[in-house]
């Protein structure tokens, strides 16, 4: 395809790749939103959905939902997506709580694309300089394919489709190619179509995808057979054969990825680049002149301000850089070309996952502002969003200061949050404890006067306003809430549950105080979550607890996110009954099971112990019928009263309405999990169960043993692991593979392990050879390298041992 000249371009034209579509069919009132839900609206959620729709469709810019713990905000916000029927972005603060939400949207619209957007590292540490220890970092990363291909797959469905929600996190604030980039060159095959099969291979080439002539197929590839061509687009799970005539296309089947048999019939597909990153030729030449002249400059600027060594430095990394780039078409540091490569000016923002929503939109609902952000959590993704940029920024200075990294490096960047409030036409904050910085834009687009304990922030996530000092007498957020109009309530319960009762209790004796709780609470089959305030205090409380007999675990953030959902699963279960925690057991944790909350040293001062901060955690006790939180202090700060009185007035409020409606309260009921059932699609970060838009096919599932069993041979509880023992590391290797320890080989316990009993170990030894090798492939195939290269080390050990 020609490409357009700069003036002709229009990144959010999507005509071209719609060219011949069946756009009957992808008209909005078609394609919509379709909400499936097993029950109706209840409480106040039908008003606050009618509140919400009324200001938006009025033309507000920025909404704020309260929402109390338990009172269904992911349906309201169902509820409002499929009324409104535009494509929507929700925005949460972390994966973990991203790909929950994920997973209860893709099964309220099975019809409908539900994507995930986050970033693909599995790990990354980014290029840095340390001037005071003239240390140079550099860059180091892992890449998740599976969530790339996901990241693929939400591209795609916005450029295609208008019935699109995006569930992503901050990731969605960094730099992709414009729409119109991504589409300037693609493919569409349909049936009837009068081409030859050596004819769309060369376009498909021209897309970067590679022809190979192997058997197996990876994202990516296209090979041709005769008069059939196999193609495996990066965003889909399931790969594509068509297949010709002399006359032209006249089939396009989805295949089993394996197997290669037919899935489904489709009459067309629309095939886009391989590369997010893609540039038309003539414009990599000008981009690379762009960044020769840039690095003339650079180092003319070094040269006369009396810095050789910085000149010299700059001049060669970047020459290499463009080595690579003439050869190669990439280099390791690309993503600091960006600029260059997006024709963008110096200081120009970059292009995101916005755009893409603009495009949508504009191609779909006829206008780019035709669309809808929710904020998830807001009083923490807000501030989150607003402070990549400063962090981004301070460590690009170091790198240009010392001739690390061209100026323009700079601008390869998160949004700034001015930025990213710009390119929003209506966003819903969505909070319990909703933050001063969206109460205080509520105001401003409200037209309301600010109240005072809002003057000293700067609305839509900026910072301190040094104009107006933080008051020295601190101010509610239940007082400045009375102050303001227009802030949607949902503080009634669908289930008629009560907020937690709220005790007070001296210090001296706390952690016996609580054991006698927890003995309690255990017998009644309910479980417990315990905060504290350091890493070092949740292991000690931990360790105790196991030795008093209490099944407990710590959680906190040295854990990562695939053991952490593991240990909230088994606290669900009842493998364990007690979570020990610091800043983990707050926003969107829901565990229908726990009665009990206890917060250590609740009257200190700091954010762990803010009134946002108690009203969260006090949350997590209100989802059962007998919840109740412990405050262990010696004196009542002022967070406490206020965490205190705001949860007595609701307390109070949802009493009435049981009353009146003739309620009787329940605890949540939520089906039970499985242990370890999830741990390879977490892995590639994401999981579902939705039909249609949402779910995307990974691999079978394996089948599992009954949950009995499964503890049996895991051995979770109390006395199996210990404070330094990782809980996933006993779901990822059966009973067996603790009986190839040596150190347990040596304990002659009979008992336990009879196939270690001296007269059974050789005659058992193969098969267990034989268990743990199919363990090591299999932990290689998780990209659990470091599993499998000590379950080869224990193989061999076990080997020598019987030569």
């Amino acid at each position: 395809m020609q490409c357009e000249s700069d003036a002709d371009k229009d990144p959010f034209d999507l005509s071209r790749v719609l060219e011949g579509a069946a756009m009957e069919d992808l008209d909005p009132e078609v394609a919509c939103f379709r909400l499936h839900a097993e029950y109706e609206m209840a409480g106040d959620q039908e008003q606050a959905v009618a509140e919400l729709i009324e200001q938006l469709e009025r033309g507000q810019e920025r909404a704020v939902l309260l929402g109390v713990t338990g009172s269904g905000k992911t349906f309201a916000m169902a509820q409002l997506i499929e009324k409104l029927n535009l494509p929507t972005l929700v925005l949460s603060h972390n994966k973990t709580l991203a790909r929950q939400l994920w997973q209860e949207f893709s099964g309220l619209f099975p019809e409908n694309a539900i994507e995930y957007f986050v970033s693909y590292y599995d790990y990354y540490q980014p290029e840095a300089y340390l001037p005071q220890r003239d240390l140079y970092i550099d860059k180091e990363l892992s890449l998740n394919e599976r969530i790339e291909q996901e990241r693929f797959s939400t591209v795609a469905s916005l450029v295609t489709r208008p019935d699109v929600l995006v569930v992503a996190t901050v990731s969605c604030i960094y730099g992709l190619n414009p729409p119109e980039v991504f589409l300037q060159q693609h493919v569409r095959v349909h049936v009837g179509q009068q081409i030859e099969p050596l004819e769309l291979v060369r376009e498909l080439v021209g897309l970067q995808y590679r022809r190979v002539t192997s058997t197996e197929l990876e994202r990516g590839d296209v090979r041709v057979r005769g008069e059939v061509v196999d193609l495996w687009m990066p965003s889909r799970d399931d790969p594509l054969r068509i297949i010709f005539d002399p006359d032209g296309v006249i089939s396009i089947q989805v295949c089993e990825a394996v197997s290669w048999e037919p899935l489904d019939s489709v009459q067309e597909a629309w095939v886009h680049p391989r590369e997010f990153f893609m540039t038309a030729p003539d414009h990599f030449v000008r981009a690379l002149n762009d960044i020769e002249e840039e690095l003339d400059s650079a180092v003319a600027d070094f040269h006369a301000a009396g810095k050789d060594v910085e000149g010299h430095r700059l001049k060669q990394r970047t020459n290499y850089d463009l080595d690579l780039l003439r050869e190669l078409g990439h280099c390791k540091g690309v993503e600091n070309y960006s600029m260059h490569f997006d024709g963008r000016q110096p200081g120009e923002r970059p292009y995101c996952l916005l755009d893409f929503m603009a495009a949508c939109a504009k191609q779909f609902h006829s206008e780019p502002d035709r669309f809808l952000v929710i904020m998830d959590e807001s009083h923490v993704a807000l501030p989150q969003v607003g402070g990549m940029y400063g962090g981004d920024r301070s460590r690009k200075e170091n790198l240009i200061e010392y001739g690390f990294r061209l100026p323009s490096a700079a601008d390869n960047r998160p949004l700034r949050i001015d930025e990213f409030q710009s390119l929003i036409p209506q966003m819903l904050y969505v909070s319990a404890t909703p933050g001063e910085r969206e109460l205080r834009h509520l105001a401003e687009v409200t037209g309301q006067s600010i109240p005072d304990g809002l003057l000293h922030v700067q609305s839509g996530g900026g910072a301190i306003d040094s104009q107006y000092p933080k008051p020295k007498e601190r101010v509610s957020m239940g007082e400045v809430l009375q102050q303001l109009e227009h802030v949607v309530r949902m503080e009634i319960r669908p289930t008629g549950l009560l907020d937690p009762r709220i005790e007070v209790r001296q210090t001296e004796g706390q952690v016996q105080d609580l054991l006698s709780e927890i003995t309690d609470r255990v017998e009644m089959n309910e479980r417990v979550l315990v905060t504290v305030l350091t890493i070092k205090f949740a292991e000690e409380v931990s360790e105790y607890l196991q030795k008093m007999g209490v099944k407990s675990h710590y959680l906190h953030s040295e854990i990562d996110t695939i053991e952490r959902t593991e240990i909230i699963k088994a606290l669900r279960i009842g493998h364990i009954d007690v979570i020990v925690g610091i800043n983990l057991l707050r926003e969107g944790l829901d565990i229908p099971e726990v009665s009990l909350v206890a917060i250590f040293d609740a009257d200190r001062g700091g954010f762990l112990r803010n009134e946002r901060s108690l009203l969260q955690t006090i949350g997590r006790a209100s989802r059962h019928l007998h919840g109740q939180v412990l405050l262990y202090a010696d004196s009542v700060s002022l967070a406490m009263e206020a965490a205190i009185r705001q949860t007595l007035q609701r307390r109070e409020m949802q009493g009435r309405h049981n009353e009146c409606e003739g309620i009787e309260a329940r605890s949540v009921q939520k089906a039970l999990p499985v242990m370890g059932s999830e741990v390879e699609e977490l892995l590639a970060g994401m999981a579902g169960r939705a039909a249609g838009g949402g779910k995307r096919m990974i691999a079978k599932r394996r089948s599992r043993s009954k949950e009995s069993d499964l503890v049996k041979e895991l051995e979770i509880g109390a006395g199996h692991y210990g404070p330094g023992e990782g809980l996933l590391q006993r779901i990822s290797q059966p009973k067996w593979a603790a009986v190839a320890d040596s150190t347990l080989l040596a304990t002659g316990d009979e008992e336990k392990y009879p196939d270690t009993a001296e007269e059974g170990l050789d005659a058992d030894l193969e098969r267990l050879l034989e268990r743990m090798q199919k363990e090591m492939r299999q932990a290689a195939g998780r990209l659990e390298f470091e599993r499998a290269a000590q379950l080869r080390d224990r193989i061999a050990e076990l080997r020598a041992g019987k030569d």
